[in-house]
Parts: C-alpha cells; sequence; structure tokens
C-alpha cells in the first residue's frame, strides 16, 4: 500500500460521527464506526478519527490506503477481536490459552489500559503476570549471572595474555596466578592459610594490647608496647608489604595495579605502619610537633582495616562489597525511610514525654531515642514513662521493623545473584590451566550470551519508544 497525499481531512470535526473507517490488521478486515471508537478517545483508533495529513496517520498506523481509505496495522490478527470485543463492550475478557506476555503488549499498542479487564478475569491475570515477571526475574538473574561472569573471565583471559609479550611471562604469569587466586594450586592453598593466620594474628594482638592484662609500664609508668606483640607486628607488616610488593612486581598492567579495590584494601593495611614510623622520627628531631604523636594513635588504630583483607579469601565478603556497590539506591531508600520515621516519632515522643520524662525534654534528645527503638536496638537507656509515650514507642518499634524489612529483601536478592556468580567466576578460573600457553577462552555458551545482549538492547530501544513523546502529543501539535 503505497497511499498518496490526503484529499481531504480525515476525521476530527470533519468526520460525520456515523462515518466508518477500514481496518486492516495483519489481513483480517473491519469497518468500525467512529462513533464507537469515540467512546474511548485515548485509544489508538479513535485517535486516528483526528488526524488531519498523512504524516500524524502513518505516526498510528503502519500503512495507509488514499484510495481504499484503509488503515493497516503489522499486527496479530488473532488477538485483535479481543479489541473489538472491547470497543463494543467497554470491557476486556481474557482466555486461558492466552500467552499474558503477548496480550498485555497487544492491548499497550492498542492503547488500552489494563483496568478495562473484566472482574472475571482480573484475578487470574494479574496472578499470571506476576507468575510471569516472577519468572522473567529469575532469567535476568541466571542470565546476568552469566554474562557478567563471562565478562569478567574475559577480562582474567586478557591480563593473562599479556604475559606472552613481557619478560619471563611464563614465570612470573605462574606467580601472579598463585598469588591472585587463592585456590589454583597447591602453593596458592599454602599462601592464602598463611595470609590468613597473619590478619587475624595481627588483629587479636592489637585487640590484647589494649586489655590491661597485657600492659607493660615503663622506668616513667607510661604504657609501653609489649615486645611480643611488638614482634607479631613486625612480622604481619613484613609480610603484607612481601605480599603487595610481589603482587606488583607480577601484575599484568602496572598503571591500573591500584584500580582494583583488593590492591588498595592492601595498600591500605599497611600505611598507617609507615606513617606511624615517619611520625614518631619527626616528633623525636623535633619536640616542637610532639601535637603529632596523637596523629600517630590515630593511625594505629587503623589497623583494623587489615580485616578488610580477609576479602581476598572470601567469596562472600567480595559479594557483600559488591552488593552495596550495587545496591546504593536500595540503602539510600532505607536511610531515608529510617530519616523520615526517625523525625516523626521524636517530635512524637517529645509532644507526649516533655514533661514527665527529662531524658526525652528535647527533640535531639528524643532523636536518639527514636533511632534506637526503629532500629529495634533498644537499649534501655531512655524510655518512655507515660501511657501516650509507650503507645508512641510501641508504633515506632513496628514501623522500624517494617522499614527496615522491606528494603532488605531487594539488597539480598543481589548478594545471592552476585554470590552466585562470584562462585562461577572461581571455579571458572580455577580450571584454567597455562603451562602451555592460553590456547583457548573457557567454554561458555556464546548463544545465550549473545541471546541476552540482543534482549538487553531490544528492551534499552523498547523503554526509549515508550518513552517518546510524539505520539502523546500528536493531538496537541495538529490542533
Amino acid at each position: 500500500m503505497t497511499g498518496q497525499v490526503l484529499g481531504k481531512p480525515v476525521g476530527g470535526a470533519h468526520m460525520d460521527d456515523n462515518a466508518a473507517i477500514r481496518i486492516n490488521v495483519g489481513g483480517f478486515k473491519k469497518r468500525l464506526q467512529s462513533d464507537t471508537l469515540s467512546r474511548f478517545p485515548e485509544t489508538r483508533l479513535a485517535r486516528l478519527l483526528h488526524c488531519q495529513s498523512k504524516e500524524s496517520i502513518l505516526e498510528l498506523c503502519d500503512d495507509y490506503d488514499d484510495t481504499e481509505k484503509e488503515f493497516y496495522f503489522d499486527r496479530n490478527p488473532a488477538l485483535f477481536p479481543y479489541v473489538l470485543n472491547f470497543y463494543n463492550t467497554g470491557r476486556l475478557h481474557v482466555m486461558a490459552e492466552l500467552c499474558i506476555f503477548s496480550f498485555s503488549q497487544e492491548i499497550e499498542y492498542w492503547g488500552i489500559n489494563e483496568f478495562f479487564i473484566d472482574s472475571c478475569c482480573s484475578s487470574a491475570y494479574h496472578c499470571r503476570k506476576m507468575d510471569q515477571d516472577r519468572e522473567d526475574w529469575d532469567e535476568r538473574s541466571d542470565e546476568g549471572s552469566t554474562t557478567s561472569s563471562f565478562d569478567e573471565l574475559l577480562e582474567f583471559y586478557s591480563d593473562a595474555t599479556k604475559f606472552d609479550k613481557q619478560l619471563l611471562g611464563s614465570a612470573r604469569r605462574r606467580v601472579w596466578l598463585m598469588l591472585d587466586n587463592p585456590g589454583y594450586s597447591v602453593a596458592s592453598r599454602i599462601i592464602s592459610i598463611l595470609s590468613i593466620l597473619v590478619v587475624l594474628g595481627s588483629i587479636a594482638t592489637m585487640c590484647m594490647n589494649s586489655m590491661s592484662e597485657f600492659s607493660l609500664l615503663d622506668s616513667e609508668g607510661q604504657p609501653t608496647e609489649d615486645p611480643r606483640f611488638e614482634t607479631v607486628e613486625h612480622f604481619g607488616i613484613g609480610w603484607f608489604t612481601l605480599e603487595l610488593v610481589a603482587r606488583f612486581v607480577v601484575a599484568p598492567d602496572l598503571l591500573h595495579f591500584f584500580e582494583h579495590p583488593l590492591n588498595l584494601i592492601d595498600l591500605v593495611s599497611i600505611l598507617p605502619f609507615y606513617l606511624t614510623l615517619l611520625i614518631n622520627l619527626v616528633v623525636e628531631g623535633s619536640p616542637a610537633l610532639a601535637n603529632l604523636g596523637r596523629v600517630a594513635q590515630v593511625l594505629r588504630l587503623m589497623r583494623i582495616f587489615r580485616i578488610l583483607k580477609l576479602a581476598r579469601h572470601s567469596t562472600g565478603l567480595r559479594s557483600l562489597g559488591a552488593t552495596l556497590r550495587n545496591s546504593y539506591k536500595e540503602v539510600g531508600l532505607l536511610l531515608l525511610y529510617l530519616a523520615v520515621g526517625v523525625s516523626f516519632f521524636s517530635v512524637m515522643a517529645y509532644t507526649v514525654e516533655k514533661e514527665d520524662s527529662e531524658d526525652l525534654s528535647t527533640i535531639p534528645a528524643c532523636w536518639w531515642w527514636a533511632t534506637v527503638s526503629m532500629t529495634t536496638v533498644g537499649y534501655g537507656d531512655v524510655v518512655p514513662v507515660s501511657i501516650a509515650g509507650k503507645l508512641t514507642a510501641s508504633a515506632c518499634i513496628l514501623a522500624g521493623i517494617l522499614v527496615v524489612v522491606l528494603p532488605i529483601t531487594l539488597i539480598f536478592n543481589k548478594f545471592s545473584l552476585f554470590y552466585k556468580r562470584q562462585k562461577q567466576l572461581e571455579i571458572a578460573m580455577r580450571s584454567c590451566d597455562f603451562d602451555e600457553g592460553i590456547k583457548e577462552v573457557p567454554s561458555v555458551n556464546l548463544r545465550n550470551y549473545y541471546a541476552h545482549k540482543v534482549k538487553s538492547l531490544m528492551a534499552s530501544l523498547s523503554n526509549m519508544s515508550r518513552s517518546s513523546p510524539s505520539e502523546h502529543s500528536l493531538n496537541e501539535s495538529i490542533h
């Protein structure tokens, strides 16, 4: 159908209410009365009545035959009778054999809202659609996990190939795999276990050093470091430094070495020791800078960051970090809920308790109480005493449970996804064999990978088309 330029306007004020238009939906032809279509002015067919140019018509249909005055739609003709029944009865009915996904797309194309589904079919339709959405979510999670794992695995192989062009590349690659892949070989497992023991020993000595039972006094009565703890500390720093230097020397790309979060953690774990050593030397050489000693004490407490080194050897910790990094929206939502709840219940508690309780006599003091109550910690240091205050506290605790639980479910789903992806990645990396060079990338279902990429592209294009204002502003631009 080529269609010529319209000789006169198609509809609008120029069209008789009893006039009929010819519709061709994938070969299914039908004449529809304009007054029937006008009952639902927001639908696609009703908007055709107001088109006054060929261009505006082709915004709503796929082709137009000016000779036959026929509008053509390249849609599924088997589903169009449901659309016709809607125009005649004003209600939608969904048969059990229909695909919910296709039916939902079809009525969305024709501009028919789901609210028009009759009560006899509404419950079954939405239940089936929720089941379909849940299945799609599981499928997207699996595909996303496989795709992300494949991308990271390709990056891993890309780094491994860089050694082929470097000096002593084969030997450096074996050391790199041994240090960065804890489960790659027996030697890598031994190094991993030793590193974990050193981290735990360093944290344990830091904790024991703060206990009065293990404190020592010098000749002037000032607390001093236990030599045994100093030995453990120096051994740990030497081990951590050796680890970092060895990883840096055998890294495939030195320029981007510290862009990896785990390498930054290794650097932060030893940096406080060397900064403290430098500050002590400066203070001894210049007594006027004695206040820097307080900075050294703060830096010593930063040794607790060494516990983060366990993330290199723990799948769960790495998955937790990836979850928090990709769940900033959910975490922000949780903080927003808590902020609103704390602000509301603190004012309520202040209003009913300001005359009965000295602990809740100011709104800032009530903030602490509301925060402790909404997070269900319940220290009990500040409690309401009046009946109205206790009722307010009960509402605050119940609201806190709901506020905390709702976003946690979304975060947990993401954690499960990242944990599964990380386990798949580790299994694939541990099965790699580079003894005879890199011959092939690991076996991955490329068909599923490609299908996922295409599906993501089509979803993006669909969202862009849905957000396009051309159809919604068509009537305004015409008139």
